[in-house]
């Protein structure tokens, strides 16, 4: 359906599709920035896991918007995810998806912290074929497109290579969400050479890679509304990303866990070795599936 879409076409729905994202951050999101009541405010699965209404609101506008530019073209949003897992079906199904999370770093949303945004990203048979990255309360908005590049603000984004001797400026998933077995891994990454820190908005830590004002991240958890707008990102910009069984990431999920992204090749073969740990061969990791 997508690939049908003749040139002038698909630039229209790009455009179309972030003057979209771009509305209902500024219908939905920023009137609630630093406004939010308590009643709000609710907890999913535990007090670091939060929903508000502009996650809500902002979901069910973009769900109603966004099938409207594509024509048979189905949503996958974290919320609704959250109220029904049968949602994420659609991934694996042949028509256009949109995947949306309403608003990444919710926490610093509730916070009244700027570190948060809007990510959209479009797929087909299990391919991202473009991307939206919004922050708006600092008003940029990263595009990529498959084949196509990335850009922010329409200038165009290159992960570049870290110098050499540097130390390695890396994001990884944030403790209170981890497992015993996540802690192990990313401890690894505490060596000489290798800076790791728990990551903020997973959206905006992919646009520091692919601007190249971070090394990497290193992530064990797959939602897809968390990583598919900023691995194509990443990936347009010049980057590489795998997981520790040496496999793209599937955004359809099964993926083998932790996984990377990575300015460029040899760090995220550097991240992937650490990872892994001694006497782990590749491809002998945690399996989401």
């Amino acid at each position: 359906m997508i690939g049908k879409l003749t040139a002038d076409d698909r630039a229209k729905l790009l455009a179309a599709t972030e003057q979209e994202v771009r509305d209902a951050a500024a219908a939905e999101v920023m009137p609630r920035f630093r406004q939010l009541e308590r009643h709000e405010i609710d907890e999913k699965t535990g007090p670091h896991d939060l929903v508000t209404i502009a996650d809500r609101r902002a979901e069910e506008r973009l769900t109603a918007s966004l099938p409207a530019l594509l024509p048979g073209s189905v949503v996958v949003g974290e919320e609704a995810v959250s109220a029904d897992i049968g949602v994420l079906d659609a991934l694996r199904g042949s028509a256009p998806v949109w995947i949306v999370d309403p608003v990444d770093g919710t926490r610093q949303f509730v916070r009244g912290e700027r570190g948060f945004c809007t990510l959209v990203a479009l797929a087909q048979d299990g391919e991202v074929l473009a991307s939206w990255t919004y922050a708006p309360a600092t008003g940029r908005m990263a595009v990529a497109v498959r084949g196509g590049g990335a850009r922010l603000d329409g200038v165009r984004l290159r992960t570049g290579s870290p110098a050499a001797g540097g130390t390695l400026e890396i994001a990884t998933s944030h403790p209170d969400f981890t497992s015993p077995e996540e802690d192990r891994a990313f401890a690894r990454l505490a060596v000489e050479g290798l800076s790791p820190r728990p990551c903020g908005s997973a959206g905006l830590e992919y646009l520091h890679v692919a601007q190249g004002a971070l090394d990497a991240v290193a992530f064990g958890w797959e939602n897809p509304w968390d990583h598919a707008a900023g691995l194509l990102l990443v990936a347009e910009a010049g980057g590489v990303s795998a997981t520790v069984a040496d496999e793209p990431f599937r955004v359809t999920g099964g993926n083998a866990l932790p996984f990377t992204a990575a300015r460029d090749e040899a760090t995220a073969r550097r991240v992937l070795e650490l990872m892994r740990g001694p006497g782990m061969p590749e491809g002998e990791a945690r399996d989401e599936g």
